[in-house]
């Protein structure tokens, strides 16, 4: 079917935009909708993101904030192939995987830094758990804060933060996604947008229905699964001044999870000899990970005056887990506990936690709106946040189960025995922010941000052992000044902390047991230069984040033998740039970044200056769109993605190569019989490039993540 889809001629000029220097991520939406006229292949403007929602200053265009934001729409999405949060790595030079599992939760980093999964996730704006599957399909567009968000939020990692804009009704509007992906993966969705009363009246209803599910057949062997989606979302005008959105979402996602690969002893295997379909999670027993949720909030928004907002905003998040995996962990007979046995065996265990349950509850009042002291414009934003995050789990199974070998052939019997404990968690959380965005000018503004915090934590073993329980209070200050030096160009300066905790475990060893840390917190400096016009945009960015470093002190190997301190730091300096432009039918854009990543002040001298694992230091993306003139309507696309070497071990001792892939894509949108048909059709990793994708080293041990092979994929979209 995919290959019938293009001739030679046509891949030729799709490939032909690989050998530009720049070009667009933004501008892709603008240039779905710009395809559906066929009278006319010429656009002159670019699309400019929205303000990011996350940002928390108001109305400002993110050309204009002295905060970096990758902001993408589902449409952009839907071009690139783009299904999963995961997969936004192929995005932005500066997101990366981590631990980043088919069949699990996303796990990524941004700047070299992981984003919490617990912290670092959020839904228009309130707190989510990242711990779990995050559909798209109900989803306007996906924002992506780069480093310290300090000011956007409490306890967080400094890799940023990920917020889910949730679509709202908009008008009037129906749309029909079939989708396929090779092997035999099946997608049906429909999104349906009404305004039920009259539009701009007083009393006008909306309403937005998304409904999805997917057929879930991969080319990796053994997972094949299924997820689905349904969401509503309400829009009502109460009066001129109050508007109330209401939304809900259930969503469902069953399917195997995807173990790593790992070292041979002592030796790298070659990614060119191993077969990137191959799951080890293939034992006759092996269950899917399933994940459940119920999403809701509530959202008023009250016009006090011109000049005078007022907010309440409410959200539920409730989860249900079912975590299952034949998990392949170390080599007992070689002594080896962080990578597979020299040939080619390991130590295979059955791990389950069934029923876990984790919730997530906040309710934010805010103010926003203008005042003038003097010769000063003054945007102002002040509010409190309360949210609680609960986390219930039974007794899990992590159990030996025989031994197994890398080329998936030997079946252990099942050890499904609760032989283990696992940890519930409570968090509750209630802060206060200030932001002030002051025009001095009409060239200079100063930006100010503060959020205090007070945190209250607590866990305990699921047989009543080790409870830990702190409180903590902390605030987090920012500040920036931008100077805006030409109508179209911008640079800016900001300085920025960030926070998290740490606890010593509550175990004998330990001289400081269920003793929490002093605050963690990052600091961050940043300089940029942001340039925005009809036709051409680009920034260039310079970051240094310090990060504090928990460590465990001591031999540690006896009762009172271990301290956990603060250690040093991680520090992370790099320089991101990105360029973006439109002419006539090209849409051009890259990103890229470099980033020095080493550890610093350890009282282990042998630890200073180490890389982290699994970080590239240096990484490209380039992406192109051209849209025919000999047939109106077709838009061709292509990618490109690289990223340098990864290093496998802490210590530094082994490293991956670099890689390159490929990806090319159509989109042939016309209008007939009262309906807009829109047909997409690509291929990823074009030359079927075998690398390894990441190489992170989690719970102790290394992986190795391959490339995913050459896929193919289609869909059909219908707009009535």
């Amino acid at each position: 079917m995919a290959h019938t889809a293009f001739s030679s001629r046509a891949w030729g000029l799709a490939l032909a935009p690989l050998f530009t220097l720049n070009f667009p991520l933004h501008a892709l939406a603008q240039a779905s909708a710009e395809a559906a006229k066929p009278e006319s292949v010429t656009v002159t403007g670019r699309y400019e993101a929205p303000p990011a929602q996350m940002a928390g200053f108001g109305e400002v265009p993110l050309a204009r904030t002295p905060l970096q934001v990758t902001s993408i729409n589902t449409t952009a999405l839907r071009d690139l192939g783009i299904d999963t949060l995961g997969e936004i790595t192929k995005l932005d030079a500066s997101i990366g995987d981590a631990y980043n599992a088919p069949g699990y939760w996303s796990s990524l980093r941004v700047r070299g830094f992981q984003l919490d999964n617990r912290n670092n996730y959020r839904r228009d704006g309130l707190p989510i758990s990242g711990e779990t599957a995050l559909l798209l399909d109900n989803k306007e567009r996906l924002e992506v804060l780069k480093g310290i968000s300090g000011a956007q939020a409490g306890l967080s990692s400094p890799a940023g933060l990920a917020n889910l804009v949730v679509k709202r009704p908009r008008g009037h509007a129906t749309s029909l996604l079939l989708g396929w992906t090779e092997q035999a993966s099946l997608k049906a969705a429909v999104d349906v947008d009404r305004q039920l009363g009259a539009t701009g009246s007083e009393d006008s209803l909306g309403l937005r229905v998304n409904a999805a599910y997917e057929k879930l057949a991969p080319q990796l062997r053994n997972a094949k699964g299924e997820r689905g989606l349904l969401a509503a979302a309400l829009q009502a005008k109460l009066s001129r001044d109050d508007v109330l959105d209401a939304e809900v979402e259930w969503s469902r996602q069953s399917q195997p999870s995807v173990p790593g690969f790992s070292l041979l002893g002592a030796t790298l295997p070659s990614a060119d000899k191993f077969d990137p379909r191959l799951n080890l999670n293939n034992q006759a027993w092996s269950q899917p990970v399933v994940f459940e949720g119920q999403t809701a909030s509530l959202r008023w928004t009250r016009q006090i005056s011109t000049d005078w907002q007022l907010t309440a905003h409410a959200a539920s998040q409730h989860l249900h887990t079912d975590d299952r995996l034949a998990f392949p962990y170390g080599c007992s007979a070689e002594n080896n506990y962080d990578r597979y046995c020299s040939d080619g065996s390991f130590d295979l265990y059955d791990f389950r936690s069934e029923g876990e349950r984790r919730r997530t509850q906040a309710l934010a009042l805010s103010l926003e709106g203008r005042l003038r002291t003097g010769s000063l414009q003054h945007h102002l934003s002040t509010g409190l946040q309360w949210s609680q995050l609960t986390a219930r789990f039974g007794r899990q199974a992590y159990n030996w189960a025989g031994v197994g070998q890398v080329d998936g052939s030997v079946q252990v019997p099942a050890a499904p025995e609760l032989t283990d404990e696992n940890t519930h968690r409570d968090e509750r959380s209630l802060e206060w922010h200030l932001r002030d965005r002051v025009a001095l000018n009409a060239e200079w503004s100063l930006w100010l941000g503060l959020r205090a915090n007070q945190l209250d934590r607590s866990s305990v073993r699921t047989d009543g052992s080790r409870a830990i329980s702190y409180e903590q209070s902390f605030a987090t200050p920012w500040l920036a000044a931008t100077w805006q030096f030409s109508p179209e160009t911008m640079a800016y300066a900001s300085w920025g902390q960030g926070v998290e905790t740490d606890v010593a475990p509550n175990r004998p060893r330990y001289t400081n047991a269920g003793e929490p840390l002093p605050a963690l917190k990052s600091d961050q400096v940043e300089v940029g230069v942001k340039h925005s016009s009809k036709t051409l945009g680009w920034g260039v960015t310079l970051f240094d984040i310090q990060r504090p470093v928990a460590a465990d002190l001591g031999a540690c190997d006896i009762d009172n033998s271990c301290t956990r301190r603060l250690d040093g730091n991680a520090r992370h300096r790099g320089l991101e740039a990105n360029a973006d432009t439109r002419w006539g039918a090209w849409s051009l854009r890259g990103s890229a970044m470099w980033l020095q990543a080493r550890r610093e002040g350890s009282a282990t001298a042998s630890l200073n200056g180490l890389v982290p694992d699994n970080v590239a230091q240096r990484s490209l993306r380039l992406m192109a769109a051209h849209q025919l003139a000999a047939l109106p309507g077709l838009t061709l696309q292509a990618q490109l993605a690289h990223e340098g070497p990864r290093y496998v071990l802490p210590d530094n001792s082994l490293q991956v190569a670099s890689w390159t892939t490929t990806s090319l894509s159509a989109r042939y949108s016309l209008k007939a019989v009262g309906a807009e048909w829109l047909l997409r059709a690509g291929v990823d990793n074009v030359f079927d490039r075998r690398a390894w994708q990441e190489t992170p080293y989690q719970y102790g041990h290394s992986y190795l993540y391959p490339l995913a092979p050459r896929t193919w994929r289609a869909s059909l979209q219908v707009n009535l």
